[in-house]
């Protein structure tokens, strides 16, 4: 837990911290209706306790205005009586908010704790998640405001409706909170903790750790929401990253330092794809994992640590989890809380950091949730008109420094499997790599279910991938496509009705269906079937030889959940 006179995620830490949460008295020495001898202060909050206790028909007869002159008046003897103790702290406000965001370059270890909350009016409304703060000087966009019993409830502005109301969205539920209540501000932005303390964890938005294995000691907090690297500071290094995966290494090669997403509907693989990702990728390279879950299933979640740790990896492995069960503010930010997270590793430590994200299609719900809450206009399909702005806020954020790089696999769901739905077509432009997994295949048994044609990168180019790697590719695309196009005659009349050319063709397209599967490790205690990570230079070599026809006279059946082609010839040796 941070030292005493910080602010921690569960409320603001003021005087009287006790478990990471305001203490009563401490909350009562900032009630502005506790100053006595104040008859404004003390009428103000009557009235609002009368229309909070009465019946419903009485809170509805509350006027939203009679807050807005009240608590103005309520609140100016107050602001006499502080005005030169806090004269510094107001100018400094004054400067902060002409700033959208701290700088992002430059990272501040400063904890919350180093200005203490103050009292900076009430809340005015509550609709759900959306909440209107009436102050005298509403706080500036994305400032951290904390209200409810204890300061427990966490909101961020969002806008201002008028001079003396700001709309924020809550990051936590807002069960209990009442018109009247006091709202604090914390003078920051939300902060995420940073750091090693964080390796082996599971932690909320809030960087809260919900793995029952204690508090989380962290020296330094960032702000989840943080400017991307410079283009002058960013590095291309057009370097593949293997995955030991034979359909994603052959046709969709990763980047170095890139961004690639696996784009599928529902029930097609897209988790396991990820987890198996994790489990080759974090063996095989020395860096960190960063796992960022956004409104995912909480089964899912403590599938996937449980699996981490008993394979070994989780001590170099960072999880932060945002479920469905919560508001979509909190998974609205959980991906930036992430990202600075991944950030400081790049940075600070200078590690290259493995990102994976599931799923970014729940990052674009969730935020078409917050617009809605909001009350904008919905856009086309009716997702939020600022999709667009809010999809590159985060994507931009994933690059590589001369340091290090931050490599990300995100999966995203896609809607009735329609790859034109606004949340797939926004999100292709910033990928490096597009894997697509097909229902058909997933359908047939063919594991990972990647659909060959589909399927895309820019990594896959003689240049970068090497003259040999890259005429297999093309050549194993040339006669699956075939294969597509003479489905339907095989359908109709038979594959005897095919030409000799076209037969072999058939043949040794489904030898390369069959041969592109293979066993996962984090699936053996589903199947049986021991996982296997096969090398590039096995992969290629297998497809050559099926396409030269050295194994035409293979079953197809053979070739089915194998690794390297060798296995087949030491199957037949051993019979």
């Amino acid at each position: 837990m941070p030292a005493s006179g910080s602010v921690t995620p569960s409320g603001p830490t003021v005087a009287g911290v006790r478990n990471g949460r305001c203490a009563p008295p401490a909350v009562k020495a900032y009630h502005p209706c506790m100053r006595r001898g104040d008859a404004a202060h003390e009428r103000a909050h009557e009235r609002a306790h009368e229309s909070r206790s009465g019946t419903g028909q009485d809170r509805d007869a509350v006027n939203i205005d009679r807050f807005r002159q009240e608590a103005p008046a309520a609140q100016e003897p107050a602001t006499r009586e502080s005005d030169a103790r806090e004269s510094d702290a107001r100018e400094s406000d004054a400067r902060e908010s002409d700033a959208r965001e701290p700088d992002a370059r430059e990272p501040d270890a400063r904890e919350l704790g180093a200005r203490e909350p103050r009292a900076i009016g009430v809340v005015a409304a509550v609709r759900g998640n959306v909440v209107d703060v009436h102050a005298s000087t509403p706080p500036p966009r994305f400032r951290d405001l904390r209200t409810g019993p204890d300061g427990r409830i966490v909101l961020e502005v969002q806008t201002h409706v008028d001079a003396h109301t700001a709309r924020c969205i809550s990051l936590t539920g807002t069960r209990g909170l009442a018109r009247g209540a006091p709202v604090f501000d914390t003078g920051d932005v939300l902060r995420v903790p940073v750091g090693e303390a964080l390796l082996g964890r599971m932690l909320n938005l809030f960087g809260e750790p919900i793995d029952r294995a204690g508090p989380v000691h962290a020296a330094a907090r960032w702000p989840v929401q943080r400017a991307p690297l410079a283009l002058a500071d960013r590095v291309a290094s057009g370097e593949v990253l293997t995955t030991g995966i034979k359909a994603l290494d052959l046709l969709t090669p990763l980047e170095r330092g890139g961004k690639s997403g696996l784009f599928g509907g529902a029930g097609v693989g897209k988790t396991v794809v990820i987890t198996e990702l994790i489990h080759n990728m974090v063996g095989r390279y020395s860096g960190v994992s960063m796992f960022c879950g956004i409104g995912e299933r909480s089964r899912e979640a403590e599938e996937l640590f449980r699996e981490m740790r008993d394979a070994g990896v989780l001590g170099r492995t960072v999880l932060m989890f945002a479920q469905m069960n919560e508001p979509p503010g909190a998974r609205f930010r959980v991906g930036h809380a992430a990202l600075s997270v991944a950030e400081y590793f790049r940075d600070e430590e200078r590690r290259d950091v493995l990102l994976l994200i599931d799923n970014i299609f729940r990052f674009v719900q969730a935020g078409s949730e917050v617009s809605g809450l909001m009350g904008r206009i919905p856009s086309r399909v009716g997702y939020q008109p600022t999709l667009a702005t809010e999809l590159a806020e985060l994507q931009e954020r994933i690059a590589s420094s001369a340091n290090a790089s931050i490599t990300s696999v995100q999966a995203v769901y896609v809607p009735a499997d329609d790859l034109t739905d606004p949340s797939a077509t926004h999100t292709f432009a910033h990928l490096s790599a597009s894997i697509v997994l097909s229902r058909t295949r997933a359908a047939q048994g063919l594991y990972p279910a990647v659909d060959p044609l589909r399927s895309d990168s820019k990594m896959l180019t003689p240049t970068v991938v090497g003259e040999r790697h890259y005429r297999v590719a093309q050549s194993v695309r040339q006669v699956l496509a075939e294969y597509e196009e003479l489905e339907d005659i095989i359908s109709m009349l038979g594959i005897e009705e095919l030409s000799r050319a076209n037969q072999h063709t058939v043949q040794r397209a489904r030898r390369l269906e069959r041969f592109l599967t293979q066993p996962f490790f984090t699936t053996e205690q589903f199947t049986g079937a021991a996982g296997v990570s096969v090398e590039l230079d096995d992969t290629i070599a297998g497809c050559e030889r099926i396409l030269s026809g050295e194994f035409d006279d293979v079953p197809e059946r053979e070739f089915f959940m194998i690794g390297r082609i060798d296995a087949i010839e030491t199957k037949r040796k051993a019979q």
